[in-house]
C-alpha cells in the first residue's frame, strides 16, 4: 500500500485531530482528565468500585471509538462521556457508596472533575446533533 499525502494514516489523521485541540484542553486529558478516570481500577473492591469503573471506563472507551472511527476528535466524542459519566455522576451525588476515606476522597474528585467535562461535553454534543460534524484538524474542503 503506497502513502498518499492526501490521504494520511490513522495515526498521523489522529495525530494531527489532537494538536489542533487547544494546548489546555491536551493537557486537561493526558494529565487530569484520563488518569483520574483510570484510576478507579485501582477501587474495584470497594462499594459500586467495578460499577464506578465500567462507567469511568466506558467513557473513555465510547470517544476513543469515535476518535478512531471518525480519523480525529468530532463533537461526538463527547456522546461517549455523555452517555457514561452523567450516570456515574448521579450515582455518586445521589446514592454515593460508603468505603475507605481513600475512596470517599476519589469520588469526590472523579465527581468534580467529570462535571467539568460533562458541561463541555453536553455542549459539543448539543452542537454535533445539531449538524457540526467537522472533525478538528481535518481540511473541510472538497
Amino acid at each position: 500500500m503506497t502513502h498518499r499525502p492526501d490521504h494520511p494514516s490513522l495515526f498521523a489523521a489522529i495525530w494531527h485531530s489532537l494538536k489542533a485541540l487547544p494546548t489546555w484542553v491536551i493537557l486537561w486529558m493526558m494529565f487530569w482528565l484520563g488518569p483520574i478516570n483510570m484510576a478507579s481500577i485501582a477501587f474495584l473492591n470497594e462499594p459500586k468500585g467495578a460499577l464506578i469503573a465500567l462507567l469511568a471506563w466506558g467513557g473513555m472507551a465510547a470517544s476513543l471509538i469515535t476518535v478512531i472511527m471518525h480519523r480525529g476528535f468530532s463533537r461526538l466524542v463527547a456522546g461517549g462521556h455523555v452517555f457514561f459519566w452523567t450516570p456515574l455522576v448521579l450515582i455518586v451525588l445521589f446514592a454515593r457508596p460508603e468505603g475507605s476515606a481513600a475512596y470517599s476522597t476519589y469520588l469526590t474528585v472523579l465527581l468534580a472533575t467529570n462535571v467539568f467535562s460533562l458541561i463541555f461535553d453536553i455542549n459539543d454534543l448539543r452542537r454535533w446533533l445539531g449538524g457540526d460534524h467537522s472533525v478538528l484538524g481535518h481540511d473541510q474542503t472538497p
